[in-house]
């Protein structure tokens, strides 16, 4: 059984991953706006429609995210210099060709599987379920999206 400290100090660690891990999804947003305002070429219809879905769903994993915070009692950074300090993803510098702008996101989503399955451990050594689950989802789609793309890149010329 732990103790009131112990369960303290747990939760201020999955405050300060989860706040990491808020910061590395609103760099992954922004850098998917990026890449939604530039794509050119022949695939821009489709890929300025898959970026839109993407940068929508990342704005819904931010709010998840940051909820889960104030759930563990922590506060969900939320100025752009703090997502800079503490996001371990980078941003994108102007990308209009389809290749690289799917390849970006196929990097992004790779790292942000990484980061989340390494916070499903430390949730669940915290025996804590709610983050758990909130992972859990977040895995689920992000193996679903990373399945996607890479299929998508075996096609294109």
């Amino acid at each position: 059984m732990t103790t009131q400290k112990e369960n303290s100090r747990m939760n201020s660690e999955l405050v300060q991953a989860l706040n990491n891990l808020l910061a590395d999804y609103q760099i992954y947003y922004q850098n998917l706006r990026g890449l939604h305002w530039n794509i050119q070429g022949k695939m821009f219809f489709s890929l300025h429609e898959k970026f839109e879905n993407y940068y929508n769903e990342a704005a819904e994993v931010v709010d998840e995210i940051a909820e889960r915070i104030l759930m563990l009692n922590g506060n969900p950074v939320h100025k752009f210099a703090d997502y800079l300090k503490l996001a371990s993803l980078k941003e994108l510098e102007t990308t209009v060709k389809a290749i690289d702008a799917v390849q970006a996101v196929l990097e992004n989503s790779s790292y942000l599987l990484g980061a989340s399955k390494d916070l499903m451990e430390k949730a669940s050594g915290a025996e804590d379920d709610g983050t758990a689950d909130l992972l859990t989802g977040l895995i689920t789609s992000t193996e679903k999206r990373i399945w996607m793309l890479g299929a998508f890149l075996k096609n294109v010329e």
